[in-house]
This record gives structure tokens, C-alpha cells and sequence, in this order.
């Protein structure tokens, strides 16, 4: 396995080489807080959070807290990691324009398709970062924010590209702004703020304003995607941890378990407690 790295303070970005000799290493718990840039060939099998892809396009998946899994790949995989410190998307976004699509997206699509052009630029801006962790030059940092820079933003407009007023998303672009917010405040607010109203009041606009322009693109409610993130992170904190279901409860903001209980049985059929024993595998894509 091939590891490079740099760290200045509180500041880090790594950089692993990953193949099916040690696809381990990636499962395991080493990159569950950093922000993670993926690349995938075509061959892979890996799920991110309750999701299974199979992988016949080279991707790149962009991840924060999701729950990683890769379990098939025989060809080399690229894995970028970096803190906040280095890179932070949301002080950065005005830059890139990222936040709400390649992450922290409601729609829960974490990953981008490739074509042969931009795999082979993918790929050489992976090489580029590669040998500035090698070189080690005192002007190595804003070297390598620049290529990461390069990377998202060209991820971005494949984004676009692929999901923007297509049959998956119906968004015009004129509208990607209060959905992008809307993602954004969502990841951040999903557990104290379980109401329409409180994140059209962050959007400056009215909860009807917003709930009609979801309902005009025959989108889900905003309020069904605040629920949606809620269950997300109760199925992780069920599968992937030993916290009660009470105490989970209490996490995501619900001082009544007992309602937390019913809300979770009514959308997913399941008792959280059932959920925990009997999850086996959940949607699966063809990439």
C-alpha cells in the first residue's frame, strides 16, 4: 500500500493507492472523519451508506460522513483525503460551487460518471498531487489546493451535466441555488430543525413559497426530504453503532422516543429494533 501525506498544524491531506490486495484498509474506520474524493474504475462493487453500486463508468464519489464499503475491485482505485483545516467546501463555495451537489446533497447521489477525456484528466490531477506529496516543496500546500481546486470543479459540471433537468433531478438551473441551500442548511440543521418553516425561514422565503416550488419540479416535500435525512442517519446510527434506540431519539432531536418509534416504523416498515437485526442490503445501481 502506498500512503503519502502531508500535515502543517491542524491541516492534512493524504493520498492512498488502493487495489483488491488491501481494499481492506479503506473499510475500516482510518478516513471516517475526513472529506474523501474517490476514484473508482469500472469492475467495482462498494456501497455508501445503504446504497450497493456496481461500477461499468469510472466515477468519482465524493463523501463526508457516509458509510463506505468497497467490495470488489481489482483495478487501482484512487482515494484523496483532506480536514476542513486544508479545504473547507462551505468557506470555499463561492469558489467551486460544490456544497448541496457533490455533498451533502438531498438527493443523496454522491457520485459523479466519467468520460474517457475526463478520466484521463481526473487521473493526471491525482498524479499532479502525487508528486507534490513526493516532492515536498514549501510551496507544496497551495499546489495541491489548486489541483483539488481543479478536481471539484470540473466534478461539478459533470454534475450538472448528468443530473440537471434530466429524469433523475428536475432542476433548472436558475432554481440550483435554493436547492443547493436548502441541501446545505439540511446537513446541518436535520437535527434540532424537523420543520418546513425553519429552514425557509434560513432561506429567507415562505414555507409555502417553498414547499410550491419543490411540488412545481413534481419533487418530494421539502418536508419529506427532512425526514429522509432524519432516517438516514437512524439507520446509521442503528447498523453501525450500539446506541439504543432511545438515545437515538435524543440525538436526532426527539425528546419523545416513543414518537421517534412510530415515525420510524411508519416510513421505513420496520421497528428501529427490527431494522437492527434483519438489515440486509438496500437499493442497488448500475453505474
Amino acid at each position: 500500500m502506498q500512503e503519502l501525506i502531508f500535515e502543517d498544524h491542524y491541516k492534512k491531506l493524504g493520498l492512498e493507492i488502493f487495489s483488491d490486495e488491501n481494499l481492506e484498509t479503506i473499510n475500516g474506520n482510518k478516513f471516517k472523519y475526513d472529506i474523501k474524493i474517490l476514484f473508482v474504475p469500472q469492475g467495482y462493487e462498494l456501497s455508501v451508506d445503504f446504497n450497493h453500486y456496481k461500477i461499468s463508468t469510472p466515477s468519482l464519489f465524493f463523501l463526508t460522513s457516509q458509510h463506505l464499503k468497497i467490495e470488489k475491485g481489482k483495478e487501482t482505485s484512487t482515494l484523496l483525503y483532506y480536514n476542513r483545516d486544508f479545504y473547507c467546501i462551505q468557506i470555499h463555495d463561492k469558489e467551486v460551487a460544490c456544497d448541496g451537489l457533490l455533498f451533502h446533497n438531498v438527493f443523496e447521489i454522491p457520485f459523479v460518471e466519467l468520460t474517457e477525456i475526463e478520466t484521463s484528466v481526473i487521473r493526471g490531477l491525482f498524479q499532479n498531487i502525487k508528486d507534490e506529496l513526493q516532492w515536498k516543496d514549501s510551496s507544496a500546500e497551495e499546489m495541491i489546493r489548486t489541483y483539488v481546486k481543479q478536481m471539484i470543479i470540473r466534478a461539478t459540471r459533470n454534475w450538472k451535466k448528468q443530473h440537471l433537468n434530466n429524469d433523475a433531478v428536475k432542476i433548472p438551473g436558475s432554481e440550483l441555488d435554493i436547492f443547493r441551500d436548502f441541501s446545505r442548511y439540511l446537513e446541518i440543521h436535520f437535527r434540532e430543525k424537523h420543520n418546513v418553516a425553519d429552514y425557509a425561514e434560513l432561506l429567507h422565503i415562505a414555507p409555502k413559497t417553498l414547499t410550491h416550488k419543490f411540488k412545481n419540479l413534481n419533487l418530494d416535500s421539502p418536508n419529506q426530504f427532512i425526514i429522509n435525512r432524519i432516517l438516514l442517519e437512524a439507520k446509521r446510527l442503528l447498523f453501525y453503532t450500539d446506541k439504543p434506540v432511545k438515545e437515538i431519539a435524543y440525538d436526532l432531536g426527539y425528546e419523545d422516543p416513543a414518537y421517534f418509534n412510530r415515525l420510524f416504523t411508519n416510513k421505513t416498515g420496520s421497528t428501529p429494533s427490527n431494522f437492527k437485526k434483519n438489515y440486509s442490503s438496500g437499493k442497488k445501481y448500475n453505474i
